[in-house]
């Protein structure tokens, strides 16, 4: 089984090391030292791949990044996904993402609950608060730093408190805490 982190380097930086550490961690139950893998090549907003499996570091690369335009949601209903850990094999969020007709991004719900996007954790700001899903498909190390920062509190979100909202927000390694106050949800 082969796993992934993306990590985020930028003018010499890389950021939330710590956290990816601690998911790689978890993952495969010992440490591997990312840090002796990982290098800054150049002053650029740069997405690092590192792909690895239970015992060893397979892959590292490097590519320029790019934000994805992201302003239309398709809601997807799916009780049987699973993405607990960051496979490498997306087969089953890339088939949820296909469902999204002519929408830019998906927002996964399980169990009348919503999870993640198929690329981010998701947030929702509700009176003041930004809450993040309690049950999401992947426990990002951006969602974490937040909680750990007593920024973002985990609650069950619905997609009635989704629709409710004003503002959003999506958070990964590349974007960070990504707000977004003009989307559209599609159901």
């Amino acid at each position: 089984m082969n796993y992934f982190e993306t990590i985020k380097i930028e003018d010499y930086e890389i950021y939330n090391l710590p956290y990816h550490q601690k998911r790689m961690s978890k993952t495969i139950g010992k440490n591997i030292d990312l840090q002796e893998y990982i290098y800054c090549p150049n002053n650029k907003l740069l997405k690092c791949k590192v792909l690895y499996d239970a015992d060893d570091i397979l892959d590292v690369h490097f590519d320029i990044y790019k934000k994805r335009e992201i302003k239309t949601f398709q809601l997807i209903y799916d009780d049987t996904i699973q993405y607990d850990y960051k496979y490498e094999n997306r087969e089953n969020i890339n088939a949820l993402f296909s469902k999204r007709k002519n929408a830019d991004e998906i927002i996964i719900i399980k169990n009348g609950l919503i999870t993640d996007t198929s690329i981010a954790n998701i947030a929702i700001e509700l009176k003041g608060q930004w809450i993040t899903a309690k049950k999401p498909l992947l426990y990002g190390t951006t969602r974490q730093r937040y909680i750990d920062n007593e920024i973002l509190k985990e609650c069950d979100i619905t997609v009635k408190m989704l629709q409710s909202t004003q503002k959003i927000a999506l958070l990964n390694a590349m974007i960070d805490f990504d707000i977004r106050e003009e989307y559209t949800l599609l159901v």
